[in-house]
């Protein structure tokens, strides 16, 4: 990001002494700010305040769903302010511009963005604090500000002896301006960014003080859940709702835009009353795909149409004519859930006109948008509470349970918690969508020359756009939401940002081919769909290294090898795949009984190499080792990192053993993790990760570790049995 860093910063201070140093992005409109004497609080307007009693508070903007952003990006602050992590208090931001990311204009956490967008900008906020507070201390001594020092939340006097807390200098620093840059501590000079330090969030989450959505409890609270029709668009008909109504604790039976809700005193009498609730549905208008049907309509869109083209380079239809060999294969990947382990869930309030809600969102401005259109309320009659999340994996950005909670709400006048079950969360989910890739490659004397890849598929911001567009707009009247919707479907590309959900990770082929098309055809069954971890690149890494894999073994030459001479003019893929072919000690030979597959991705700015070293053990697929090699730029913790690499590539394994939603006449088959199953902890492989390092700006890791390790776990069954596998989930007896 390229920032003005004195059109960056605004500072003010209040008549309770704090000092409050904001970041106001060009074109935000800023927070009522000001002091309430009747409370003694002061509401800043952005990241940083820091009281007379020596408290340093720091007002996240992103949310934390396990990702590490509450530990992350107070390093950056914390750095540059000169105080320890620890002293410094997270707080969850309210919805406001100043806290959108600049990236989507939206307020939402994902893409794994929340590093590389806060990286200077935090950075310059606290440098700015401590700056003034050094320049306010200075003045008291009657010193030069440049022979002042700062350390520890003090500053500390030329003679190296006397010092100041901050608390005792914030009403004479908000006096203080600051004039041209500030300069930043240089990298031999950081305490804590680049550090293993803990996560300031483990003590609050292993106590089980930390507060998620589904923990909130209010007073004189209800509970509600709802019958959903088995296929989408599925109307409700009629209920027997006198029955139900009449059944101990219930207080409310009503139908929905979703469904036939029912409120009771307790959330078991709420799911017994459910249980017995009979709805007579009209499936008429209602999704009625099986997914054989999904694949076949895509082989007739790639038939009928050769999709747009998204990368041209050279001629490949012209080098096909003097090819040696040309390579066809076809890849399929199912529909997949997101098993978060907090189930959707959201608490709202309706009172004095207005509407509060508690939910584990990942885009509370969106959430706002969600009660607005379950209400008559406005966004500006809305309150969203951002907790803490329980796993978000792009589920959390579509927010139809914080739409659900609301309408309860809004009906019973009580605080009402909505909680989805896990079959209800996994029949009902947004699924990462089913896609289908058709690659063609010619080969000529040995080498690659031409690189054919057709998406054929459906995009993500069609399903999406419902609640994002009105969000970036919230002064719009309602009637204009499914307007702005269409609109900024039309301007996609143009005045919106293009939709890459269907062909990242395609159209970034690093290979060296003088040759290369690449298309997609855009086509959609209907399915409700929405981001799933990693998105494109977790289906497009399948068929882009598998492929790639293919086209090694029909050369005749190793995978490594093969990989490694089409990136010799891309320096940052090569080390990676350098480094994990090295942990891997892939040049030796696998013990036996196993073999190795190798795969690398470059997905949201992380470069990624991984291999998988793996067996067959009692007819079920093993996975013994990965060693996985990162380039993610400056690391602000290593622990975190390899966590969420970890974490990625664990997620990624459970996606290529067992990941598959099937649908039979537009029902989702599977319910629960007996039949969508997880990876277990005694299945759980040695994971090794290896971070390189690098000066470079940061860039995410809570996706990139994800796509790799698909395609290298069946490039590891093909090197084993010598059947390649075309189609997830993987299985053991190709």
């Amino acid at each position: 990001m390229a920032l003005n860093r004195r059109d960056f910063l605004k500072v003010s201070a209040g008549a309770s002494g704090s000092l409050v140093v904001s970041l106001a992005l060009p074109g935000c409109s800023g927070i009522q700010a000001g002091y309430k004497p009747e409370s003694g609080e002061w509401r800043p307007d952005a990241w940083l305040e820091l009281t007379e009693t020596d408290d340093v508070f720091f007002t996240l903007a992103r949310v934390e769903m396990g990702q590490g952003t509450y530990t992350g990006l107070t390093t950056l602050i914390a750095e540059e302010l000169e105080v320890a992590p620890e002293r410094i208090t997270p707080r969850f931001a309210p919805v406001a511009d100043e806290y959108r990311n600049p990236l989507y204009k939206l307020q939402l956490t994902g893409g794994s963005t929340s590093m590389a967008t806060s990286w200077e900008p935090l950075r310059i906020a606290g440098a700015q604090a401590r700056q003034m507070l050094v320049m306010a201390a200075a003045r008291v001594w009657k010193v030069d500000a440049a022979e002042c020092s700062a350390s520890e939340g003090r500053v500390v006097h030329p003679n190296g002896m006397d010092s100041m807390a901050y608390g005792k200098l914030v009403k004479l620093a908000a006096k203080e301006v600051v004039r041209g840059d500030i300069a930043l501590k240089p990298r031999h000079e950081w305490k804590y960014i680049g550090k293993n330090r803990g996560k300031l969030d483990a003590r609050a989450k292993s106590t089980g003080t930390a507060v998620y959505g589904i923990d909130m409890e209010l007073p004189d609270m209800v509970y509600g859940v709802i019958a959903r029709p088995s296929r989408h668009g599925g109307r409700v008909l009629g209920f027997n709702g006198d029955e139900v109504r009449s059944m101990t604790g219930v207080l409310e039976v009503f139908e929905t835009d979703r469904g036939v809700a029912v409120v009771a005193d307790k959330y078991w009498r709420a799911r017994k009353a459910q249980e017995a609730l009979t709805v007579d549905w009209d499936f008429s208008g209602a999704l009625s795909v099986s997914t054989d049907d999904v694949f076949a309509s895509y082989r007739a869109a790639a038939d009928d149409n050769p999709g747009e083209s998204e990368r041209s380079e050279g001629s490949f239809d012209g080098v096909l004519e003097g090819a040696d060999r040309v390579l066809e294969a076809e890849y399929a990947q199912p529909y997949l859930a997101h098993a978060t382990l907090e189930p959707m869930n959201a608490t709202a309030w309706y009172r004095d006109d207005h509407m509060e809600v508690w939910a584990p969102t990942q885009a509370p401005d969106l959430g706002r948008i969600a009660v607005a259109r379950a209400t008559d309320l406005g966004p500006e009659d809305v309150t969203i509470h951002t907790t803490f999340l329980g796993g978000g994996f792009g589920r959390r950005l579509t927010q139809d349970y914080i739409e659900e909670a609301a309408a309860l709400a809004y009906r019973v006048r009580r605080p009402v918690k909505v909680i989805w079950s896990r079959e209800e969360d996994t029949r009902h989910d947004l699924y990462r969508p089913a896609m289908l890739h058709r690659m063609k490659a010619s080969l000529s004397g040995g080498e690659l020359t031409g690189w054919h890849h057709q998406i054929v598929g459906p995009q993500i911001l069609g399903w999406f756009v419902r609640n994002a567009a009105p969000a970036q707009f919230p002064w719009a009247p309602k009637f204009m939401y499914d307007t702005l919707g269409k609109v900024g479907l039309m301007a996609e590309g143009i005045a919106t940002p293009k939709d890459m959900s269907a062909i990242e990770g395609a159209i970034e082929y690093p290979y060296q081919v003088d040759n290369i098309d690449i298309r997609h055809t855009h086509t959609d069954p209907g399915v409700p769909i929405t981001w799933w971890r990693s998105v494109g690149y977790s289906h497009n890494g399948f068929a882009v290294e598998t492929f790639m894999d293919e086209l090694a073994h029909e050369s005749g030459e190793d995978p490594y090898q093969f990989r490694r001479r089409l990136l010799a003019s891309e320096p940052r893929y090569l080390a990676v795949l350098d480094r994990a072919a090295r942990l891997a000690d892939w040049a030796e030979p696998a013990p036996q009984g196993r073999a190795r597959g190798i795969a690398l991705m470059r997905s949201f700015g992380t470069y990624v190499a991984q291999v998988v070293e793996a067996g067959v053990e009692n007819g079920a697929i093993r996975v013994y080792k990965v060693a996985c090699a990162v380039d993610c730029g400056q690391v602000v913790n290593p622990r975190i990192v390899e966590d969420q690499i970890e974490g990625g590539i664990l997620f990624g394994l459970t996606a290529a053993l067992y990941g598959e939603i099937t649908l039979t006449n537009g029902e989702a088959q599977q319910s629960n993790f007996h039949d969508y199953r997880l990876m277990r902890q005694y299945e759980r492989p040695e994971v090794v990760v290896d971070i390189l390092d690098s000066a470079e700006a940061p860039t995410g890791v809570g996706e990139p570790g994800v796509p790799p390790v698909i395609p290298a776990l069946g490039n590891a069954l093909f090197a084993l049995t010598g059947k390649r596998q075309r189609r997830l989930p993987l299985k053991a007896e190709a």
